[in-house]
């Protein structure tokens, strides 16, 4: 596994589709310590602040149809829980389908993207942004954000954040990659769900609609309950 580490970078992601471009290996990760042009999803700004995050992105290049790679982001998400979860001892969840969640608060955001042929994936770039030393938060998004630190009271060592995800995706994306979907992962991803059995809004870009989620496909899709 080659690694890339910068003290500064205007994001990991940037940096990862641009050694994509270069013809930087499957499984290369990308890691910074502080973010000066990160994103969020629908390009929001991520706020970045220096020693306080986790910045990482991994660099794939599965031989998967380009249609199957938005599960990926999936697979990541509950990489990320299983990962918290051993080392803070914290009850980390996921809000479908790429926030990570502590007491409904939001602690880590993912942000794939890629470039691809008609047919064929060029590179996938897997964005991984997590509020690790956060001591407060801007009173905009204090409501809704959260960090580790925050949460069990005491700091937390980024480094080894890092290595968990790491090994965690490894093991989550080898089982992806038998069946190419979610198939040997539902029962885990529904049990670690935020929004199961609880009323969620689907912004459906024809017509928004509202419902009871109860876990997802093997597709990695939502199923929403709708109401008469």
């Amino acid at each position: 596994m080659k690694i890339y580490y910068y003290n500064t970078t205007d994001s990991t992601n940037i940096r990862a589709k641009q050694l994509g471009e270069e013809g930087a290996p499957h499984g290369t990760l990308i890691t910074a310590g502080q973010q000066s042009a990160g994103r969020g999803r629908r390009g929001r700004g991520w706020e970045s602040p220096a020693g306080s995050s986790v910045y990482m992105s991994i660099l794939l290049r599965p031989e998967i149809p380009p249609v199957k790679a938005p599960m990926l982001t999936l697979v990541m998400a509950l990489s990320v829980v299983r990962s918290l979860m051993e080392c803070t001892g914290l009850n980390v969840q996921i809000k479908w389908p790429n926030d990570i969640v502590i007491h409904g608060k939001k602690v880590c955001g993912i942000l794939t993207e890629m470039s691809t042929q008609m047919d064929y994936i060029n590179y996938i770039v897997i964005g991984i942004g997590i509020n690790v030393q956060n001591e407060s938060f801007p009173e905009e998004i204090g409501e809704v954000a959260t960090s580790l630190r925050i949460e069990s009271g005491k700091k937390q060592n980024r480094a080894a954040i890092i290595e968990a995800v790491w090994e965690e995706f490894e093991k989550y994306y080898d089982i992806y990659l038998k069946t190419e979907d979610m198939q040997g992962l539902v029962g885990e991803y529904d049990q670690k769900l935020a929004n199961m059995n609880k009323q969620v809004r689907v912004l459906d870009p024809k017509d928004p609609y509202e419902g009871t989620a109860r876990g997802i496909t093997p597709k990695g899709e939502l199923i929403v309950d709708t109401w008469e």
